[in-house]
């Protein structure tokens, strides 16, 4: 993570996605914006939460992870997404792992500015009742589809949500074939059936190991098969 200094940038996302009214006078001087790598974590479930951020370019992956150690993916998310915001509601540990699919942009602010200078402000307290009643909805919506959802299906909605960012024509991600076991407990099979259905898709034509990567060939046939991504 990185601060860009960057003022106009700042003003021109807040105006961009109509955030001005959500962030009172007090509030806007301690705002700032950060960058993200690909890869990078936002943030570790378990740790102490002390930003809310709010994700103005890029794509962000969701994942939780058992006391087992077991992974599952919730879901990826683009522009506009609010990270911590449930954790400053309820003063509790960061819930979830967040992770850079893509180079990201992110607005922050410190906990302790929120509470300082808009504990009672409306337009920031309704913003974020509709951003966490939004993210209740769509985590029970994936918990049935991603259950009645086939693993080829599972497999074609991770492959297109790592391999690409629609707010970012020029990200082409691929998925490294050294990461199978995660994404194997990420979607919910095994590394066994995970590896049959990728030998399934390649035989298809739709996907291609090389060189140490999972490569898209045919990204229309691939979306085909993932109906409406489960994941976004």
């Amino acid at each position: 993570m990185k601060e860009v200094p960057d003022r106009a940038r700042l003003n021109a996302f807040l105006q961009d996605y109509q955030l001005e009214s959500v962030f009172n006078k007090p509030l806007l001087p301690h705002l700032s914006l950060y960058h993200f790598e690909q890869g990078e974590w936002i943030c570790s479930q378990g740790e102490p939460s002390e930003y809310l951020y709010v994700l103005v370019k890029g794509k962000i992956k969701v994942y939780t992870t058992s006391a087992e150690g077991k992974t599952l993916i919730i879901s990826f998310k683009t522009p506009l997404e609010v990270i911590g915001d449930i954790e400053y509601i309820q003063d509790i540990p960061i819930i979830n792992t967040v992770e850079a699919v893509s180079p990201v942009q992110m607005i922050g602010v410190p906990y302790r500015y929120l509470q300082k200078h808009a504990a009672d402000y409306a337009p920031l307290l309704n913003f974020l009742l509709k951003v966490i009643t939004r993210k209740f909805y769509t985590k029970s919506n994936f918990l049935s589809l991603n259950i009645l959802h086939p693993v080829e299906v599972r497999l074609a909605s991770y492959l297109l949500s790592v391999s690409y960012d629609e707010s970012d024509a020029e990200f082409q991600g691929q998925l490294s074939t050294s990461r199978l076991n995660d994404v194997a407990n990420w979607i919910g099979t095994s590394y066994r059936h995970l590896n049959r259905v990728i030998q399934k898709l390649s035989a298809e034509g739709l996907v291609e190991r090389s060189k140490g990567f999972i490569v898209i060939k045919d990204k229309e046939r691939l979306s085909t098969l993932a109906g409406q991504n489960i994941y976004e």
